[in-house]
């Protein structure tokens, strides 16, 4: 079941196969077609749903889901640093020298993520790395180029998908 973004006016949908829509957020750059590191835009494409990572010191058990499912820990983190073509657009252990993401989120950002078939096979390095699909500020306000829902809504949205779901973007 993919997952398909929209804008309705100034607001962006996320839509299931079945009907269900949820308000979520986008990259504070827009939608772009071509993705470049930094860019804080959303790349325009259908990317797969690869697995879902999650806090499990913030969930009582591992969502629901068909997506291959691994508890994060405070050591894990995501290289977004062009420079090094070995870890660029994948999972490092922190601490870690090169340009990276922590995983391990104070925020709740990340208590929920969904790793995206975005430039991963192979990493290109520059086009973009770390595209998610995460839980949502309060406010919707833009993310760095992520997708993101309320965490009731991604939960509920992780119940429909399985390795074949994508997160289809329109822009």
């Amino acid at each position: 079941m993919d997952l398909t973004v929209t804008r309705d006016g100034d607001r962006w949908w996320a839509a299931l196969d079945d009907g269900r829509h949820f308000r979520c957020a986008m990259g504070r750059g827009g939608c772009v077609r071509a993705k470049r590191e930094g860019d804080g835009a959303t790349p325009i494409g259908a990317w797969p749903m690869r697995r879902l990572l999650y806090r499990p010191d913030r969930l009582p058990a591992a969502p629901e889901t068909g997506l291959p499912v691994a508890p994060l820990s405070p050591t894990d983190g995501w290289c977004d640093d062009p420079a090094d073509a070995t870890n660029y657009n994948r999972p490092v252990t922190l601490p870690f020298s090169g340009s990276h993401e922590v995983l391990w989120r104070t925020d709740g950002l990340y208590d929920l993520i969904v790793v995206l078939g975005h430039n991963d096979a192979p990493p290109v390095p520059g086009a973009g790395s770390a595209i998610f699909l995460h839980c949502a500020r309060p406010d919707y306000a833009p993310t760095e180029g992520c997708v993101a829902l309320a965490r009731p809504d991604l939960l509920a949205a992780l119940a429909g998908v399985d390795p074949a779901s994508r997160v289809v973007v329109r822009g």
